[in-house]
């Protein structure tokens, strides 16, 4: 009998242990950390013509509701990020990535703009941020203008000095595109990801700009994931049904991220957790920003406890 339940014990903890919700926990003690980007509050104060900067604290307060633990700003100056200490630590919410964009295409602007995410870095270092998260910005946002081979290399060497340069602070450097660097053969994603230092320059993973960027295609997105799974250090969690961005994250739709954390399982990533379930003109418009965000958490809590 005793044998019999230690057999059955030892089947039901080799099953869990198969789960890919226990390899991909990103814990503090037992508990899974989950952050929002502030991109989606964004979007969806905006579609209630409400402002999210117009009242930074009781936005805040809106997202410990949600019940995530964690907050990823969009970086502007040390002066934001050093405001938003006291703001962040009221509501218990970490920050342990940040994002900023950068325009790295021109010679001339380059070093000014490295300054710049350095000044922003060292102050999200003071506050136990650990991921830096950059967009090197499109030529024009919205724009259908691709660089040139030339603004590229530009580009990737001044990509990879900054990631020399965000090490050296002991944190790093994630790379992050949207659908614009997907155009053209996808040469700009590749690119920065084919000439920078995988030492230098990490990946935050954010598969629905893949997806959409690639014409909708989920083999692009699993060959991409495949080719650069070793440096993706941050995933940024959107789903959409019929290439419309859903309101909450849910494993299902159109990105079949059981699929995506059991590989992630197999290569025994962990990357940080970062909903970003933002809401576009088509998005099903019935439920709030943290209505929408305690869905999205419950939905991925489930799918990875």
């Amino acid at each position: 009998m005793i044998l019999s339940m230690i057999g059955r014990r030892h089947f039901l903890t080799t099953a869990a242990l198969a789960s890919s919700a226990t390899a991909l926990r990103a814990t503090i003690g037992t508990k899974p950390h989950v952050a929002t980007n502030v991109y989606p509050w964004m979007l969806f104060y905006r579609r209630r013509d409400q402002n999210w900067n117009d009242d930074l604290a009781g936005g805040l307060a809106q997202v410990a509701t949600s019940g995530v633990n964690g907050f990823e700003p969009i970086g502007e100056s040390a002066a934001d990020v050093r405001q938003l200490g006291p703001l962040l630590e009221k509501r218990k919410l970490e920050m342990r990535s940040l994002y900023v964009n950068i325009k790295l295409h021109e010679t001339a602007a380059v070093d000014k703009a490295i300054r710049g995410v350095l000044d922003i870095a060292k102050e999200a270092k003071a506050q136990r941020t650990k991921i830096i998260v950059t967009n090197p910005t499109p030529i024009r946002w919205g724009g259908l203008e691709d660089k040139s081979g030339a603004q590229l290399k530009v580009q990737s060497t001044a990509l990879n000095e900054l990631g020399i340069e965000i090490r050296k602070l002991g944190l790093t450097l994630a790379y992050h595109n949207h659908d614009a660097e997907l155009r053209q053969g996808a040469r700009e994603f590749h690119h920065m990801l084919t000439a920078t230092d995988p030492e230098n320059v990490k990946l935050c993973l954010d598969s629905h700009w893949i997806f959409r960027g690639c014409g909708n295609s989920q083999v692009a997105l699993f060959d991409a994931v495949a080719h650069y799974h070793t440096r993706i250090v941050e995933l940024h969690l959107r789903q959409s049904v019929g290439g419309i961005w859903s309101e909450a994250f849910s494993m299902e739709g159109d990105i079949d991220y059981t699929r995506l954390f059991e590989q992630l399982q197999t290569w025994q990533l962990k990357p940080h957790l970062v909903l970003e379930q933002t809401v576009e003109a088509k998005s099903p418009n019935t439920r709030s920003a943290v209505e929408a965000h305690q869905l999205g958490l419950k939905n991925l809590l489930q799918a990875i406890q």
